[in-house]
């Protein structure tokens, strides 16, 4: 008699929980390489951006045990979905604020939103996936999130360009000068730092009249000994001090002062062949003012004229003129918010709570997945194993372990696009490049570490099977910060941060397979705990690294703080025990 081949249901199943993941860290991180353009629109300051960027982790980690409780009681797959749609829902919406009051309040709830996606994709592959291949399942779901994480940082850049309407106006208003002493001092023929090539400064200043070129001087005087005393002050404190990258907030010029030097800049901006490539061939440009610079000034339409010489004018005063492309994040928070409603339609679709549950799984893949003794997938749940969870040593040191992760981890995805815009002042097609590679790299880093941990698990037991690739992994990202020390180039940087990212990477599907060895039926409680506190960390790291860096842009400072963190994390994930059940059956069952 033949025996029935085990349909395939469950691939399909691990597959939709990772394309959830894909579209749970798309929508999250999107707003990281947004967040210059959002700032200029909204006229937020750097503390506000601060606690922007922390708001979602506060509620994220709040949310996790509540959520992970709630699909434990009322099944995978109406719950998912429902998280699907509500945060694509925040996610639209975020595109329509117009206040810090509201965008923070959005932020909020999309972080309660988006609470109950990890926790219920664990969940999922504690029922549909067979024990012996639980860390690689984990690894593939994790491993979306990055896929997501680097779409966010790589393709949101491009979109924000392609959304950017052609028909967008180029003249500057008063309000698109965004620190106008600074814009002043960059203007004056005074300056002790150059902007821009010395043939382009001068064009620039060649346009502006013998009063206009007066009160710019005289502005750029106050700005130039503010600067002096920010200076002296960060010598004698010991410290390094880079010019272009001190932020000073003065008291702007007047209205009337700031109208004459717009209406003059104005000019600039609408006189053709001003710029032209061989004096900014070395000027860090947009990708498409490079591609206008090409072509002969006659050949450009009006409307190419005047956007090539906005976009450079950005570039020349890059921390003092509002950007061009703001336009176009709006309409991209639109376009993510809408992917959620196919994402959920196919996550409705193909999971089921139970194998048994699904229409199309037939009873011997059922038997393949439910054969192992340690799937414990059935029973009655009742309210959060809180007191376990207290109780569990290994537990606290999981999520210690996860916390200090986070601090280190989320530089890499909330911080790096300043880092390559502020200190090395690339383009924003460039900045899309560099820091979509690490979340890429750790793609690698994913995937090895699911293999990685179910082999040492055959191989050397359990507990050290899931506790050194968690361990070992926090001190390579450790050493990879202590690298950043020493003034890497741009691609350095790049570098280091993707070791940062694949060996975090490589440790996560340690983690993920540690909740559901000790989580029994509550692997949603579970994992929500650890994930509460790793998110707790998260939150805490924005205004933490607003802090430390500072108007003195002190880089160095938050790496050493990121290699801290690392340390801290490797150390207590030694402690992990994963043969030690955190919920262990009820006696009735």
């Amino acid at each position: 008699m033949t025996r029935l081949q085990p349909t395939n249901i469950r691939f399909l199943v691990v597959s939709s929980t990772a394309l959830m993941s894909i579209l749970l860290y798309l929508d999250r991180f999107c707003i990281s390489f947004a967040e210059v353009f959002i700032k200029e629109d909204l006229g937020l300051t750097d503390v506000q951006v601060g606690w922007m960027l922390s708001a979602f982790f506060w509620t994220y980690a709040l949310g996790q045990v509540p959520s992970g409780w709630l699909t434990d009681r009322f099944g995978s797959r109406i719950m998912l979905t429902a998280y699907i749609l509500s945060w694509s829902l925040f996610t639209g919406l975020t595109g329509a604020a117009t206040a810090f009051a509201v965008l923070l309040l959005l932020r909020f709830w999309f972080g309660f939103a988006q609470a109950g996606a990890y926790p219920t994709g664990a969940s999922i592959i504690s029922k549909w996936v067979p024990f012996p291949s639980r860390g690689l399942a984990s690894s593939v779901v994790a491993m979306g999130g990055r896929v997501g994480g680097w779409l966010a940082l790589y393709a949101t850049g491009f979109v924000i360009v392609w959304l950017t309407p052609l028909s967008t106006p180029t003249d500057l208003q008063v309000a698109d000068v965004l620190a106008p002493a600074r814009l002043c001092y960059e203007l004056s023929t005074n300056a002790q730092f150059q902007t821009a090539d010395q043939a382009a400064g001068r064009r620039i200043a060649a346009s502006l009249s013998t009063a206009q070129r007066s009160l710019v001087d005289r502005h750029a005087a106050r700005y130039a000994a503010a600067l002096e005393a920010e200076r002296n002050r960060l010598q004698a404190a010991g410290r390094e001090v880079d010019d272009k990258q001190l932020a000073l907030q003065l008291t702007p010029p007047s209205a009337a002062d700031m109208g004459q030097i717009v209406t003059a800049l104005n000019r600039v901006i609408g006189q053709r062949g001003i710029f032209v490539a061989e004096q900014l061939k070395d000027w860090p440009l947009e990708k498409e003012a490079v591609r206008l610079l090409a072509l002969p000034a006659d050949e450009l339409a009006d409307a190419q004229a005047t956007r090539l010489n906005r976009l450079v004018l950005e570039a020349i005063h890059r921390q003092s003129l509002r950007k061009l492309y703001g336009a176009g994040w709006r309409p991209m928070m639109y376009l993510y918010g809408a992917l959620g409603l196919v994402v959920a339609a196919l996550v409705w679709l193909n999971c089921r709570n139970q194998p048994t549950d699904h229409p199309t799984c037939n009873s011997a893949e059922i038997e393949l997945i439910e054969s192992d003794s340690r799937m414990v997938c059935a029973g009655k749940v009742r309210g959060v194993p809180l007191r376990p969870l207290l109780l569990s040593v290994s537990m606290w040191f999981c999520c210690l372990s996860q916390w200090a992760t986070n601090v280190g981890w989320v530089f890499v995805m909330t911080w790096a696009p300043r880092y390559f815009q502020n200190v090395h002042q690339v383009s924003l097609e460039e900045r899309a490049l560099m820091v979509s590679i690490p979340p890429m790299v750790g793609w690698g880093g994913m995937i090895l570490g699911g293999l990685i941990t179910d082999r040492l698990v055959d191989k050397i037991g359990l507990r050290w099977g899931r506790a050194l690739p968690m361990a070992l992994s926090r001190f390579l990202a450790m050493g990879a910060y202590l690298a950043c020390l020493f003034q890497p180039s741009p691609w350095l940087a790049v570098a280091m941060f993707s070791i940062v990212t694949f060996s975090t990477d490589l440790g996560t599907a340690s983690v993920w397979a540690f909740n559901q060895d000790v989580g029994g039926r509550y692997v949603g409680s579970v994992l929500g705990w650890g994930n509460m506190w790793g998110n707790l960390g998260a939150a805490m790291t924005p205004p933490l690294l607003i802090w430390i860096v500072g108007e003195s842009q002190n880089w160095e400072l938050a790496f050493i703080t990121c290699a801290a963190a690392f340390l801290i994390s490797g150390v207590a994930a030694l402690g992990v025990n994963a043969t030690i059940p955190i919920a262990p059956l009820d006696k009735d069952d």
